[in-house]
C-alpha cells in the first residue's frame, strides 16, 4: 500500500504556473500551526517554532504508522501566511 500524499492528490492546489491566473478548490483540511509575529530570517522564536512544528509532524506520522501501517502519509511542506 502506498503513502498517503496530499500533495499529489490535491495536485492543482500545490502546482504553481507563472504563465496563468486561476482559482482553485481546495477542500477542508487539518493544519498544525503556530501563530506570531517577527521576522523568519532573524528570529530565534521563528525558528523554534517551524522546529516544534516539524519535530511534533514527524512524531505523529510515526506514531500513526506504527499504529497502522495502512495509514502511512507525506508529511506536507511548509506554509505561511
Amino acid at each position: 500500500m502506498s503513502k498517503i500524499d496530499l500533495k499529489k492528490e490535491l495536485g492543482e492546489a500545490y502546482r504553481t504556473s507563472s504563465k496563468t491566473v486561476a482559482i482553485v478548490d481546495v477542500p477542508e483540511l487539518r493544519f498544525l500551526m503556530v501563530d506570531g509575529t517577527g521576522d523568519p530570517n532573524t528570529s530565534d522564536e521563528y525558528r523554534e517554532a517551524i522546529e516544534a512544528l516539524f519535530d511534533l509532524s514527524y512524531a505523529l506520522k510515526f506514531s500513526i504508522k506504527k499504529a497502522d501501517s495502512a495509514n502511512d502519509f507525506v508529511v506536507m511542506p511548509l506554509e505561511g501566511l
